[in-house]
């Protein structure tokens, strides 16, 4: 008895395969761009919907139940949104230290062995 089992069409993956292809070219595009926030954003905006696709398409998980993306998928947005959460701390304790004490003067001293 043979196992039944549920075949996607190959079109889907060719139509990923060449999205993939046409971000590469868009992403690697940016690298004749300023720099900038503009570019920056521009890259990650390319590197997320590749990686997206990739997990979509070529990863099954556009067909797996939502309980099981979410247990997937879950724990690195919470990884995501807790390192942006600790960088924006960061600036904020940035920003006040210079508001209440200045511009750090402190040079180091030369070594003498």
């Amino acid at each position: 008895m043979a196992a039944e089992g549920q075949q996607h069409p190959l079109k889907i993956y060719y139509i990923m395969w060449g999205a993939l292809f046409v971000l590469s070219g868009m992403s690697y595009w940016t690298d004749f761009w300023d720099d900038g926030p503009i570019r920056t954003g521009a890259i990650l905006l390319f590197m997320f919907l590749k990686a997206g696709g990739i997990v979509f398409i070529f990863m099954h998980m556009g067909w797996e139940r939502r309980a099981l993306k979410i247990a997937i998928l879950g724990p690195p947005v919470a990884l995501m949104v807790l390192i942006w959460l600790m960088s924006y701390e960061g600036f904020y304790i940035e920003d006040t230290r210079t508001e209440y004490y200045g511009e750090s003067t402190f040079e180091p001293e030369p070594v003498h062995h």
